[in-house]
Formats: C-alpha cells, sequence, structure tokens
C-alpha cells in the first residue's frame, strides 16, 4: 500500500512539472518589455553641456530624460549599482529604492569657463517622483572630466533600457524607461 501511495504521489508530481511548466515558459512578458536588466552603453563621447533632468510616468514603465546641448550625438553608459557614489569624491549618496540605476552621460553641467549650465534646487531629489509606480528618487552623483552622473533610485532591479535621441535646437536627449514590473 505504501509502495502505491508512493508511485501515486510521484505521478501527481510529475503531472503537475508537466502542466505548469510549459505555461511559464510561454507566459507574456510584461506589456512587451524584453529589455532586461544589464548595462546598456550607447553613442559617442562628443562632451555636451547637460542643461536639464526630468522625468514622467508612462502606462508601463517610468521614464527618466536628461537635455544634453552642443554638437553630438552625446553617448551614455547606466548600469545598476550596489550603491549611489559621488562622482568623484568617492562619498556615498543615500537613495531611496531596492535597486540603484547609475546613469552616466558625456556631458558637463557647466562650461568649460566655469559657467554652470545646471543648477538643480536640490542636488538630492532633481524630480519630485513621490508616489511614482518605479521611481523612488533621482539625485545628482557628480560631475567630473566632462561626465555627468546621475543617481536613479528604483523600487526594485527592474528591466531597462536606455537610448539617445536629438534635441530640438541641437544637442541630444537620454531617455532611461525602467518598467514597472518583469
Amino acid at each position: 500500500m505504501k509502495r502505491v501511495v508512493s508511485v501515486i504521489a510521484a505521478a501527481v508530481m510529475a503531472l503537475s512539472i508537466a502542466v505548469v511548466a510549459p505555461a511559464a515558459a510561454t507566459a507574456a512578458p510584461y506589456c512587451g518589455i524584453t529589455w532586461g536588466s544589464g548595462t546598456k552603453t550607447a553613442g559617442t563621447h562628443e562632451l555636451g553641456r547637460l542643461v536639464n533632468v526630468r522625468a514622467g510616468q508612462q502606462d508601463c514603465y517610468d521614464r527618466l530624460v536628461i537635455d544634453l546641448a552642443g554638437p553630438g550625438p552625446h553617448g551614455f553608459h547606466v548600469t545598476y549599482v550596489d550603491e549611489i557614489i559621488q562622482d568623484p569624491s568617492g562619498v556615498l549618496i543615500p537613495t531611496r529604492g531596492a535597486g540603484k540605476l547609475q546613469v552616466s552621460v558625456f556631458g558637463a553641467s557647466h562650461e568649460d569657463d566655469g559657467t554652470i549650465t545646471y543648477w538643480p534646487a536640490n542636488p538630492r531629489e532633481l524630480v519630485n517622483v513621490a508616489g511614482w509606480q518605479t521611481f523612488r528618487q533621482v539625485v545628482a552623483a557628480g560631475d567630473f572630466e566632462g561626465q555627468s552622473t546621475i543617481g536613479l533610485g528604483v523600487r526594485a532591479r527592474l528591466p531597462f533600457r536606455a537610448f539617445a535621441l536629438p534635441r530640438d535646437g541641437g544637442g541630444t536627449r537620454i531617455v532611461v524607461d525602467v518598467a514597472h514590473f518583469w
């Protein structure tokens, strides 16, 4: 009897795995998003000037936009990190969210003569994202050797994409979209 129960239990377990596995393998991605969470790098090292940071909410993702002025195209490097670190000081910047994206763009926030091109009212809250689905905090994380770094705190390590678009009047918009879910 004990052997019969074991055989039945094994058969039920095998059947449940066979029924569940195909459904999981064929599940559609959230909103059709197939971005992944690996590092994204693109563009050239043509130096621009950081002039604005803004954000918006979409149905399936939250969007960060960094505006760079000057002849382009300009490039970027976006990656998940354990902590947001101030560049070049190395000071830890506390950032809300379980996931942290370091967004580096090839553009300084000042002219060669030192004139500031982007001066946020609050470097620890570049954009008010309170209550957003995915974003938790947007922080300035430094400007060093022609590269500006923005820290983006997100709810979790979620899929994201990054790309560059031409900016009206010249320059580049660096766009980072972070999905609401996997």
